[in-house]
């Protein structure tokens, strides 16, 4: 796979670290989550592939023992707010002097810098401060999230790639460096289409009523007779008139596509249209034409739809558990995701100390010093 033999560790934390190091992990890294004792683990499920080891960093043994790991790998991921590595003598000044090829990537909600670094925050905060939450919801209502673009695209996907662009540039430089990945910062550059178009009038009227915000008729989503939905996105002339087709209305006895001033009334129209069908109706005259209509589907629907199915882009693991298969395809190397369970936590711990080089004298002090925890799962009888 494209990252075989980069090796990772990846200190715990909740949901955008846990999916960088799935990124990681399914394209060929080998992933070490550090766990602390006597929790949960990664209650995000963002596990697959990865290996735990539980060691407690509040205790010196517990610090040597990740400085010894560190010094051994390529790619540090820590999601803590600043200075609480630098508090555990665990910054990149004294990481990357003992081992300056070390990718020291630092994932928090506003960044390493700046008056919100250290104050605590969630994925709504941080699409709030990026100004896109601003943009998203109903017109007349409030902006309303959903916790999945800042942590995940903004953050964890934005420290993967962050993490690449780094190994690469250490291929030439021989030298590793910190990456500051801060979750507004990274909502806010995956906006910058909004950004750079504000000027050509797509963002003019307030949010729900504009082009591609749900403001459009042929830009929205409409209920069907059994209570589903329709996406509409028919932007193009020709896209509309095979929508305009579809609906079994005619183009002459509506008013021009983008009339805005008539787009209240052609929703109200297509709504109704929309109304009289099921989702299955509507498929039936939509699939395969070019007007950009599509069912919203649901998990399920989405999982058993024939063009995924036909594209395997769902997979399945050791215990039934469907997600999504890792993006993008590499045609030459693609990502092999792990079909296991998760691990426990803990699982690792004995075997990846001794990959250090410590002895099991060693390891049996530390265990006796409760500094790391091993959990290795019991065999069925």
């Amino acid at each position: 796979m494209a990252l075989f033999g980069v090796r990772v560790v990846e200190l715990a934390g909740l949901a955008p670290g846990p999916f960088c190091g799935l990124v990681l992990a399914d394209f060929g890294a080998q992933v070490v989550r550090v766990d602390r004792p006597n929790t949960s683990g990664d209650v995000s499920g963002l596990a697959r592939g990865k290996r735990s080891l539980v060691l407690d960093l509040k205790r010196p043994q517990g610090v040597a023992v990740l400085r010894r790991l560190c010094a051994q790998v390529d790619v540090l991921l820590e999601p803590f707010r600043p200075g609480v590595m630098e508090k555990l003598q665990l910054g990149p000044q004294i990481l990357l002097q003992e081992n300056p090829k070390l990718i020291y990537a630092r994932l928090s909600g506003f960044g390493q810098s700046g008056r919100f670094s250290k104050v605590a925050g969630h994925d709504i905060n941080y699409l709030a401060l990026s100004g896109v939450l601003s943009k998203i919801g109903r017109s007349g209502e409030n902006p309303y999230p959903l916790n999945l673009l800042a942590d995940f695209a903004g953050g964890g996907l934005m420290c993967a790639l962050g993490i690449v662009m780094a190994l690469f540039e250490r291929t030439r430089s021989g030298k590793g460096q910190v990456i500051d990945v801060s979750m507004v910062e990274g909502t806010a550059y995956l906006s910058s289409f909004l950004w750079k178009t504000q000027k050509l009038g797509l963002w003019d009227q307030p949010r729900g009523q504009n082009l591609l915000d749900g403001g459009a008729p042929f830009y929205t989503t409409y209920r069907t007779s059994d209570g589903q939905y329709m996406a509409v996105g028919a932007v193009e002339p020709p896209f509309y008139q095979l929508l305009v087709k579809g609906l079994g209305l005619k183009s002459d006895e509506l008013p021009s596509q983008m009339s805005t001033t008539n787009w209240p009334e052609m929703k109200k129209k297509f709504a109704d249209v929309f109304s009289k069908k099921s989702k299955a109706e509507w498929c039936q005259i939509f699939d395969g034409t070019d007007a950009c209509v599509t069912p919203v589907l649901t998990f399920e629907e989405a999982l058993h739809h024939d063009h995924n199915r036909e594209r395997g882009s769902f997979v399945t693991d050791e215990e039934q558990h469907v997600s999504p298969r890792p993006a993008p395809l590499l045609f030459s190397t693609p990502a092999v995701p792990s079909t296991k369970r998760n691990p426990f936590i803990g699982e690792h711990t004995e075997e990846i100390l001794k990959e250090l080089g410590f002895n099991q004298k060693e390891i049996d002090q530390l265990h006796s010093d409760r500094i790391i925890e091993s959990n290795k799962p019991k065999a069925n009888l």
